[in-house]
């Protein structure tokens, strides 16, 4: 499973925002903003913290991909 948060890249840079303007108004920690350039997962906790930072809803700012199918 992977986290894509390519929609949060965009909007920050739609918004002329930087990653460290966003990691301070959000809260959150450098160790987090890593993980998430890597693809990885962070808790849900960060995730609303940015979310309400930014005004927008989780699916705005990741995707979840897998490589199984179910069914």
């Amino acid at each position: 499973m992977t986290y894509n948060y390519d929609g949060l890249w965009k909007m920050l840079i739609d918004k002329k925002i930087t990653k460290t303007e966003m990691r301070k108004d959000a809260g959150i920690s450098t160790n987090v903003l890593a993980k998430m350039g890597k693809g990885e997962s962070v808790s849900l906790e960060s995730l609303a913290k940015i979310c309400f930072a930014m005004g927008c809803g989780l699916d705005d700012i990741v995707k979840i991909e897998t490589d199984n199918k179910i069914g």
